[in-house]
């Protein structure tokens, strides 16, 4: 791996880090506020709102500037959202903010893998940036349990700058004022990422003409007949891992009691099983393995289900780094699979924005139905079986979707898996 790859990761870690522990601190704001329990499960699809809404935008922005200054600005713009919650703006608007900086970041982060290492290095490098993300949502659903949590609250509270009156007086305002220097770290690494010496694409002067180049590029992505199967699956499991957040969390208040300081411990035992996935896949997987690993997702449909029957915290361990692993051992082929057909196809940047648009769709829609469904009083269980279904059943059809391809399109499938395997192999 080239040296700046790990300056991409350092910078990542700690931004992804505070993502995460700052949804733990926006779920007890909101909780210690008493705000109803549909706006706590409202954060996940409004963190994901601009990633729809910007996302023929943000692709071109990505490809427009080298992508370590893309990733500083978007990393500000996420600070702003913390100091809007911070000083009384609704959680659910300031953390669509952060979601802003968050939709803007990610073009940029995925795409330099693809401009900075050959495609054979592709699944290596997306299970290092997969494994490193998903340690830092342990470490973040962790530290933002602990930031909010008594002990390490009232320090904090205790703490007072000379002649300053921060105004910060509950343990949630407390922990975003940390993570505001957690993002600034990850700002300073984003100032240390080298040049990868691509010709940036400047920005057309009318915005509005991104929108018909978005749509051909979303169409030239769902036509292509692996880029297709990727980018359902991948859409897919992110919908599902977006919104598990707050599934675990609800799930552990009901059956087990749990605190959110507690609950977001098995947040990061979930992480733990899918950094052992992405780990696993990256050592074991090649870039044209990505479709055989589908059959997986529906067992992790199923498996979503049968947590409505563990009321055991020692049995609830195993299964959720079970639950973790797979998604985690899916998602990298397939990923890197995504990502090598959108940079053959339409350059690295759009065609992440392309990924990004239709995964936080997914996320959007998913959370939307789920938050909808508590606010309309269904029971938590009954949601989360509604859910695994929702998941099982959409995994079956894509499963379904990439037999039918390799029947009636064979000699186009075989083609584009000889690309794959060659890129693969010639990198």
């Amino acid at each position: 791996m080239k040296r700046g790859f790990f300056t991409i990761m350092s910078a990542q870690f700690f931004s992804s880090l505070a993502d995460n522990a700052l949804f733990v601190a926006a779920v007890q704001l909101l909780r210690s506020s008493k705000g109803p329990e549909w706006q706590q499960a409202a954060l996940v699809p409004m963190f994901a709102l601009f990633y729809v809404i910007l996302a023929p935008f943000v692709g071109a922005f990505a490809d427009s500037l080298p992508k370590g200054r893309v990733m500083l600005i978007s990393n500000f713009i996420k600070v702003g959202g913390c100091v809007l919650m911070l000083f009384g703006t609704h959680p659910l608007m300031s953390y669509a903010i952060v979601g802003l900086g968050a939709a803007a970041y990610s073009p940029a982060k995925y795409g330099i893998l693809t401009e900075l290492l050959p495609a054979s290095q592709l699944v290596k490098a997306n299970g290092w940036i997969e494994g490193l993300t998903i340690a830092s949502i342990i470490l973040g659903v962790l530290l933002g349990g602990q930031l909010v949590g008594p002990t390490v609250s009232h320090w904090l509270l205790a703490f007072d700058l000379p002649l300053i009156d921060t105004g910060v007086e509950t343990a949630p305002e407390a922990a975003i004022s940390v993570l505001i220097l957690v993002y600034l770290l990850a700002a300073w690494f984003n100032t240390h990422i080298p040049l990868s010496g691509v010709e940036m694409r400047a920005m057309p002067k009318r915005l509005s003409s991104l929108l018909p180049d978005f749509w051909t590029c979303n169409v030239r992505l769902w036509r292509d007949k692996l880029g297709q199967i990727s980018l359902a699956a991948t859409t897919l499991i992110w919908g599902v891992a977006g919104n598990l957040r707050f599934i675990v969390l609800a799930w552990a208040a009901v059956a087990l009691g749990y605190s959110v300081t507690q609950a977001s411990a098995l947040q990061g035992v979930v992480a733990i099983g899918m950094a052992v996935g992405a780990v696993v896949a990256s050592l074991r997987m090649r870039l044209e393995d990505g479709p055989s690993v589908i059959t997986l997702g529906i067992g992790m449909g199923l498996l979503i289900i049968l947590l409505i029957f563990i009321g055991n915290v020692w049995v609830a361990v195993p299964f959720l780094i079970l639950l973790g692993a797979l998604g985690g051992f899916l998602v990298v082929p397939m990923n890197a699979l995504l990502q090598h057909r959108g940079h053959n196809l339409m350059g690295a940047g759009r065609s992440i924005a392309v990924q990004n648009f239709n995964e936080q769709a997914c996320i959007l829609a998913l959370g939307a139905v789920y938050s909808l469904s508590t606010g309309l009083g269904l029971p938590t269980f009954a949601a989360i079986t509604m859910f695994g279904l929702v998941i099982a059943g959409f995994m079956w059809l894509i499963r379904r979707w990439h037999a039918s391809n390799c029947v009636l399109h064979r000699a186009e499938v075989d083609h584009l898996l000889s690309i794959a395997r060659n890129d693969n192999f010639h990198g």
